[in-house]
């Protein structure tokens, strides 16, 4: 059942329900609302930056402390050289555009992904956006960018084992909580819910640790045309569900 299957059965709003903590998003279907109208894909790109902006406010008002947006994945390195540098330019242009106003919001920017092959110019953007807003408490947008689940894990295994041989920690030591440690969301609490739009219907290794025992709900809509209802829609999904853990549930 997807989340635009949900609207006739459901209002869009949480009414009395508490907002999940955590709302994680895999935008996809940019390169596809261009091609329906006949636009390039950088077109696409851009009305998504348009649909983030949106979603961060939606996000804000229903009082979800933290939201994950998936921006460029370690695979989109294989796209076209002209569109990687656009999209490259789309985070550069809304950490510019937009910065002003989250750090005013409250809002604290954490970029989420291997940041050591960016240009030396995204990264100086990136710490820029990071440390302005370090001590912001109202909620936190994380852009996940360079990012692939995959490699996060290697990267932490990584860290975990040159801090061992260090003798920072102990093989022995190592349990799930410390591991997380070692990830590049540490200090986020697991995301509650996924959401992927565009119809797809796969997690692209998207969060693989975190998003475990995370509820998924897929929407057609593509991300371009993600607005404050849709997400509404597919919170009052996840409010219809009942999360069990891997224990036995109450019905």
């Amino acid at each position: 059942m997807s989340a635009s299957d949900v609207s006739a059965c459901a209002t869009p709003q949480t009414g009395d329900l508490a907002a999940p903590r955590h709302v994680a998003i895999i935008m996809d279907g940019n390169g596809r609302w261009a091609k329906r109208r006949g636009l390039q894909r950088t077109a696409g790109h851009r009305e998504g930056v348009a649909a983030a902006r949106r979603t961060v406010e939606a996000v804000r008002d229903l009082g979800i402390e933290y939201l994950t947006l998936y921006s460029f994945s370690t695979e989109n390195w294989r796209r076209p050289a002209g569109e990687v540098r656009d999209l490259m330019g789309l985070l550069k242009q809304f950490i510019v555009d937009d910065l002003p106003r989250l750090k005013e919001e409250g809002v604290r920017v954490r970029i989420i992904g291997d940041k050591e092959n960016l240009s030396s110019d995204l990264k100086a953007l990136v710490h820029r956006a990071e440390s302005e807003t370090a001590d912001n408490t109202k909620n936190t947008l994380q852009i996940a960018f360079n990012y692939g689940g995959r490699d996060e894990l290697v990267r932490a295994v990584r860290a975990a084992a040159e801090a061992a041989i260090r003798g920072d920690i102990k093989p022995e030591d190592i349990d799930e909580t410390l591991f997380a440690r070692y990830l590049d969301t540490h200090g986020a609490p697991d995301p509650d819910l996924v959401i992927r739009t565009s119809g797809e219907m796969r997690t692209s290794n998207f969060l693989n640790w975190q998003a475990a025992y995370a509820e998924y709900v897929f929407v057609n809509a593509l991300w371009p045309d993600f607005n404050a209802d849709i997400l509404a829609e597919a919170i009052a999904e996840y409010h219809a569900r009942e999360r069990r853990y891997g224990g036995v549930g109450g019905a």
